[in-house]
């Protein structure tokens, strides 16, 4: 079984597990937009970050439930959606139909998307560029964005060594790993860069990380805001983050010099 075979079938399972707990009518596929901004602490600033997109062509990437491809449909967008797994996209078509927004979803592979060149204005993800091959999908990311269009992913983040280990050992509530799946690094950060030179990367979550495994612990907010004066302090904590935000620009006129090594580290 290949690598993305696996991945396909153990999100199809999740999807179907889901899929399950949702059988109690369409209301349950109901919410609104903080229920999906404010589940984790960096997705309403990296969320921000898309800009407006009223009138934008946008893309869910790896969409997973779909929450983000509804919250950007309601905020005025046209709504394109991928996932891996057939069934998440059902589960996305159920969401926006219950939610009264259309989203156009499909099953896709994030290393071939089945999109024309410079598609879309604007591309969100979130724990989705782990999963793939970095140099395929960094070539598709930067075929479909229209010059001049930012790409945005939250990402999971390898650079603590204590957090590696609880990932990969120690159980914790909703612990959800692929057997293929490995946390992003500096180096992986690095070659986006190549095609993406404008790419800035933040770090979130340091203490506010142990929220994860004490789901009951007070004091949430007391910890965004310890994590948010240290990260701003101390840049160099941000490798030992629990998660990253990579903000991405596809730059409207490449440079002679930067439009051969874009070539070069997609072609490889």
């Amino acid at each position: 079984m290949t690598t993305l075979e696996r991945e396909q079938q153990f999100h199809d399972a999740q999807a179907l597990e889901r899929a399950v707990s949702f059988q109690t009518g369409r209301a349950k596929y109901r919410f609104d937009d903080a229920a999906y901004l404010d589940h984790e602490t960096w997705i309403r600033p990296a969320f921000a970050m898309l800009g407006n997109l009223r009138g934008k062509v946008t893309l869910d990437y790896g969409c997973g439930h779909g929450m983000a491809a509804i919250v950007m449909a309601r905020a005025g967008a046209e709504v394109h959606a991928f996932d891996l797994s057939p069934r998440y996209v059902e589960e996305v078509r159920e969401r926006a139909n219950a939610n009264g927004v259309f989203v156009n979803a499909e099953a896709a592979n994030g290393e071939e998307l089945p999109y024309p060149d410079e598609s879309f204005d604007a591309i969100w993800g979130c724990a989705i560029l782990h999963h793939l091959d970095l140099t395929k999908a960094t070539r598709e990311l930067h075929r479909v964005l229209k010059p001049g269009g930012v790409a945005v992913f939250c990402e999971p983040w390898g650079g603590n060594p204590l957090l590696n280990f609880a990932r990969r050992f120690l159980p914790y509530p909703g612990k959800h790993r692929t057997p293929d799946e490995c946390p992003l690094s500096r180096e992986q950060v690095e070659q986006l860069r190549v095609v993406f030179p404008q790419l800035e990367y933040r770090g979130q979550q340091l203490f506010g990380m142990v929220k994860r495994a004490c789901t009951r612990l007070p004091g949430t907010r007391l910890l965004h805001r310890l994590d948010e004066s240290l990260l701003r302090s101390f840049p160099s904590l941000q490798n030992y983050t629990r998660y990253a935000i990579l903000n991405m620009t596809k730059e409207s006129i490449l440079p002679n010099r930067l439009s051969s090594r874009v070539h070069a580290a997609t072609t490889t």
